[in-house]
């Protein structure tokens, strides 16, 4: 067993600070990034002897932990709303919260690609091994989040080329 935990160290001091990354990025939120990436750690942990792709395995339980946590959000600031009690949000530190904000608002699978290919530097073949979908799948997705991007920040598309 001792083989087994070494390597899966290993496999977690390389893949942190990447989950963690891709974490923040779908859920908008340091402290549950790091909640939703020890969760992924965890169930690779437990089924270590048995997966074929660890980097995929952990970063597919982030994109359903995510998902999941966004689905419990919005259920949650539907009941506060029909108390009327405004639920306060926790404020990152973010470089660009603008393009956060537009990249929260994409529907779950474009916030996916998106988190992926960009965050954590995954090529397009990565993205489709993660998700387990096609490649051309992975590329309209990202060509139609880049399109919703661009309108909901206002970018010209000629701006957006250069």
């Amino acid at each position: 067993m001792v083989e087994v935990e070494t390597s899966f160290d290993a496999f977690m001091a390389t893949e942190h600070r990447r989950v963690l990354a891709l974490a923040r990025a779908m859920t908008g939120s340091w402290s549950e990034a790091e909640d939703v990436a020890q969760e992924a750690f965890l169930a690779a942990y437990r089924q270590w002897g048995t997966m074929t792709s660890p980097e995929a395995f952990v970063r597919r339980v982030v994109l359903n932990q995510s998902a999941s946590g966004v689905r419990r959000k919005v259920r949650e600031r539907s009941a506060l709303g029909r108390l009327r009690v405004v639920a306060s949000r926790e404020d990152d530190d973010v470089a660009d919260p603008a393009f956060w904000r537009a990249v929260a608002a994409l529907p779950t699978r474009q916030r996916q690609v998106v988190a992926l290919h960009y965050v954590d530097d995954r090529s397009v073949r990565d993205v489709s091994e993660v998700l387990d979908i096609a490649e051309g799948t992975v590329k309209a997705t990202l060509h139609a989040a880049r399109s919703a991007l661009r309108v909901a920040l206002a970018i010209d598309e000629e701006d957006d080329e250069r």
